[in-house]
């Protein structure tokens, strides 16, 4: 997915990564803003996901949105 469509709709995305994931902080979750990178990295580091498994649940979200 386009990096202007995650930032664009950055807030559907948030609401749905902290459903899935909340012991991530908003300030966290806030801070990849747009990052699909960085919320991968953060997910795989709280969650404790493998590199693919935090790949997979981001694309699973976007798939959504």
């Amino acid at each position: 997915m386009d990096r202007d469509i995650i930032e664009g709709k950055w807030t559907e995305i948030k609401g749905r990564v902290r459903e899935a994931y909340g012991e991530l902080t908003d300030d966290e979750i806030e801070e990849a803003r747009g990052n699909r990178q960085k919320l991968e990295g953060l997910i795989q580091q709280r969650a404790g996901k493998t590199k693919d498994e935090a790949r997979e649940a981001v694309d699973s979200m976007l798939d959504k949105v």
